[in-house]
């Protein structure tokens, strides 16, 4: 059949005919591994019938629009009145197979994230085609799926490994809705779903052994991405994004081009020219950081003991992450608190959460120069939070340090490492035996303290202090002029006068100390 007559099988006998079309959100383990979780069951949203389009068609990126997502997948085609049917019976209700584009706008997930109604629901998002597939002469089982684009292969799985097999998904859907002749399902996407751009050729092709031996093809769908020109009014919302958004649109933060300090990694796609700056370049939503080079210099020449004693002046008595051991006995860090949360392990959340791109791997990823790691880990001693490959990151990174009230992995190449780090203790268990890395940039509790993200963290020796954001400049330079007199008073114990009536000061030993200073501002020697 000509691909001319093909489009039109499609137009009369598909596109017209389908009353519901029905996605899977996720199918493929190796997509599941992408995003960190693996469903126990499926789920799925609805879009509307306005949403499929042909081979050929055109995929419209709207402006204001960044990332416009495309998933080949395989598109089953139901036959015959689908009511509360078994597993084994399901597959007989299937009439038609073909090859799918299931396009978004990533930038519109926002608002209705789970439902996908705007950012997957736009006409003209789905194109499917170019040939149907006997179904009942295929192995569901046996079916390839890949995708191209502009020629490059970056998709390829086969239906062998789904998570939920078609027949599942058939049968499940019928048990609460009738499934009417020409409605569609959308099955999944592997990994490799990826962004396209304005001028990109994205292919999709399924194919699949014939019970006679012969190989069946749908032929490659294929459409070019546009921009349409359209501008979305302010009647709803409106495009945006952030860092993780991308991350997730591209699949990792290598493909999205983002390094360490959010901006545009070497060598990644620059931003499209003709993008509103507000789109391509999204707010960052980690938490800001007060730190300015004269502050962090002042914190930096004073101790946390010192600090300790201005925060109580202010109040503030629990401030401090205790019970902890350094890596690197000494060290100095100031920095910015970025958080992560563990929660108590569970073998089901744990497979939905623990493995892939977890929020573990995500907290370190997003690392800057000059961030504090801080992990939540319960005070559990009894497994590792933080491991030689991790710490590294985060030093590539170039964090200022990583504290947990949990285990450490690999204690001795973490602390031959460069980056300081605090734990509670060594061990050599891995994550999963008490954990599941939960959540990112949350408010934490780590060794006692309450940890907001955007806090100041300051160790040394003595050991480590949190410092709300709003006190850190007058608590800065509060400690430098406490030290400045605390040295002073040193220097006339050293001199053999008892410390009775000098620390703290009487008023004879405040006079003196004042002609000290006005002397010192005298002769411009004072800092």
């Amino acid at each position: 059949m000509e691909r001319a007559e093909q489009r039109e099988q499609l137009r009369q006998d598909t596109i017209t005919g389908a009353g519901k079309v029905i996605a899977v959100h996720l199918n493929y383990p190796s997509r599941a591994a992408q995003r960190g979780r693996t469903p126990a069951v499926p789920s799925y949203f609805l879009k509307p019938a306005t949403s499929l389009a042909l081979d050929g068609a055109e995929l419209a990126r709207p402006r204001g629009v960044e990332l416009l997502t495309v998933e080949g997948e395989v598109a089953l085609v139901i036959g015959a009145r689908t009511r509360n049917v078994s597993p084994e019976d399901a597959w007989s209700h299937v009439e038609s197979v073909t090859a799918a584009n299931d396009a978004g706008l990533a930038d519109l997930r926002w608002p209705d994230k789970g439902s996908n109604l705007r950012s997957k629901g736009a006409d003209g998002i789905a194109p499917i085609g170019p040939a149907l597939l006997p179904a009942q002469e295929l192995d569901p089982a046996g079916l390839r799926v890949r995708m191209w684009i502009n020629g490059s292969l970056v998709q390829d799985d086969s239906t062998a490994t789904l998570l939920f097999p078609f027949a599942q998904l058939v049968a499940d859907l019928s048990r609460l809705m009738t499934l009417e002749p020409g409605d569609i399902i959308l099955t999944g996407t592997p990994a490799g779903a990826t962004v396209a751009r304005p001028g990109d050729v994205v292919e999709v092709e399924v194919d699949g052994v014939a019970s006679d031996g012969a190989t069946l093809t749908t032929g490659r769908l294929t459409n070019t991405v546009v921009d349409s020109g359209l501008v979305l009014e302010p009647y709803g919302a409106l495009p945006k994004l952030t860092d993780a958004d991308r991350i997730d649109a591209w699949g990792s933060a290598e493909a999205a081009g983002l390094s360490a300090d959010g901006g545009p990694a070497d060598g990644a796609p620059a931003a499209d020219a003709n993008q509103p700056a507000s789109s391509a370049s999204a707010p960052d939503t980690r938490p800001a950081s007060v730190l300015t080079p004269e502050l962090t210099e002042k914190l930096r020449s004073v101790g946390t003991a010192t600090l300790s004693v201005q925060l109580r002046k202010r109040g503030m008595q629990n401030c401090h992450i205790e019970g902890l051991t350094a890596t690197h006995p000494g060290a100095k860090v100031v920095g910015t608190a970025r958080t992560l949360r563990y929660i108590p392990a569970r073998e089901d959340l744990f497979k939905e959460f623990g493995g892939g791109y977890n929020a573990q791997k995500r907290a370190v990823d997003s690392l800057r120069p000059g961030d504090i790691l801080v992990m939540d880990a319960r005070g559990e001693k009894g497994t590792g939070t933080l491991g030689d490959v991790l710490a590294l990151r985060a030093q590539v990174l170039g964090a200022e340090a990583v504290i947990t009230d949990g285990g450490i992995r690999d204690f001795g190449p973490v602390s031959a490492m460069e980056i300081p780090a605090w734990g509670a203790n060594a061990h050599p268990a891995v994550l999963g035996r008490r954990h599941v890395p939960w959540s990112v940039d949350d408010t934490v509790a780590c060794g006692g303290a309450a940890v907001v993200p955007g806090d100041v963290i300051v160790g040394d020796e003595d050991g480590l202090v949190v410092i709300p954001p709003a006190l850190v400049a007058e608590v800065a330079e509060d400690a430098v002029v406490q030290e400045r007199m605390e040295a002073w008073v040193a220097d006339r114990v050293a001199e053999g006068h008892p410390v009775d009536g000098l620390f703290p000061m009487n008023a004879e030993w405040k006079a003196k100390y004042e002609a000290y200073l006005a002397q010192q501002r005298g002769t411009g020697e004072q800092q």
